[in-house]
């Protein structure tokens, strides 16, 4: 992840996520599950109408660190093709939704 995030395949943070949701470029939606509720809920209502698979999974550090950043909220796979591969193994681990 930290080498798609170089190549401009994530948008990382929750102004980046909600960005990439309004212009149709957010294929996957990965939140934090330590996540403030006003974060999440930001997103959610981005998300409202939009058919756009979204996880919750790890915590702040952990999803950044995947990212090679500091503590993060939230991130959108920006690449059909790397968000086809997060979602198969989101499916192997049973974490997808919507």
């Amino acid at each position: 992840m930290g080498l798609a995030r170089r190549a401009g395949a994530v948008a990382p943070g929750t102004e980046a996520v909600r960005g990439a949701i309004r212009i149709g470029k957010a294929y996957v939606v990965l939140m934090a599950k330590d996540a403030s509720q006003s974060q999440m809920q930001k997103i959610q209502r981005t998300l409202r109408g939009r058919t756009v698979p979204q996880a919750n999974l790890g915590d702040r550090c952990t999803l950044g660190a995947a990212v090679g950043l500091s503590a993060l909220s939230a991130l959108a796979v920006t690449s059909e093709s790397l968000a086809e591969q997060v979602l198969a193994e989101l499916a192997c681990s049973g974490t997808a939704e919507g």
